[in-house]
């Protein structure tokens, strides 16, 4: 399970980028399709709220969904993008201390307890702490304000490479993929169809943030949209 210094340490990171932002930059394109930056923090700050609500659950055994519903989510992503940067900037460090609360509340026997998400899909209390540090480091990356998939941390790379190559072998729309990263070493998936670059490359291509230009093998393949 993620270690809530690791949480910590991205979201620093992730609230040092997005403090230097300003009004205009808020405004601005973010990677992701139809987004502004300013809709990725309020994704990010909701994220956390919806992770608190879960980790409580799990704490407590009185049901506290994620989010009420997926078309609710998208609804308080919208109405909340447009805000000024300093309350963008304040809901995410405000959400991301919450959910710290949480964190640090949880007895050891919570973390196996089952809690639903909003897609009806079930785990232990546990996936919501790694789905958190998750969030956090790609959607910095969707900022596009200057953190790159190479600033990724190696052990998240190495823990997310086989986590999407294991999540595409149970897919039918995904390729059957076996990955080698060239500067590290490792291998994930067992594939037919074999795809070499450097690791952050790699995750980034499988998660739709990259082209896959830096990596060999990547010709004729549609990758399925993760998050």
């Amino acid at each position: 399970m993620t270690a809530l210094a690791e949480i910590t340490a991205a979201t620093r990171s992730f609230l040092a980028t997005a403090s230097r932002l300003g009004d205009a930059g808020v405004r601005a394109p973010s990677l992701l399709p139809g987004w502004t930056r300013g809709h990725v923090l309020t994704h990010v700050a909701r994220n956390a709220d919806g992770g608190t609500r879960l980790l409580t659950w799990a704490r407590t055994g009185v049901e506290s969904y994620e989010y009420p519903s997926l078309e609710a989510r998208a609804a308080e992503i919208e109405a909340g993008a447009g805000r000024p940067a300093r309350t963008l900037l304040d809901d995410v460090r405000q959400s991301a201390d919450r959910f710290a609360e949480a964190f640090a509340l949880m007895p050891d026997d919570a973390w196996r307890r089952t809690v639903q998400w909003t897609t009806g899909a079930r785990h232990p209390a546990a996936r919501a702490a790694d789905a958190r540090l998750t969030e956090v480091l790609i959607h910095h990356v969707d900022l596009d304000a200057g953190f790159t998939p190479d600033d990724w941390p190696a052990d998240f790379v190495s823990r997310e490479l086989a986590a999407v190559t294991g999540s595409f072998a149970r897919r039918d729309d995904a390729p059957d993929l076996r990955l080698h990263a060239t500067d590290t070493g490792e291998e994930h998936g067992t594939g037919d169809r074999l795809v070499t670059g450097p690791a952050p490359s790699l995750l980034a291509w499988l998660l739709g943030r990259s082209s896959g230009t830096a990596l060999t093998g990547t010709e004729g393949i549609t990758i399925p949209f993760l998050f």
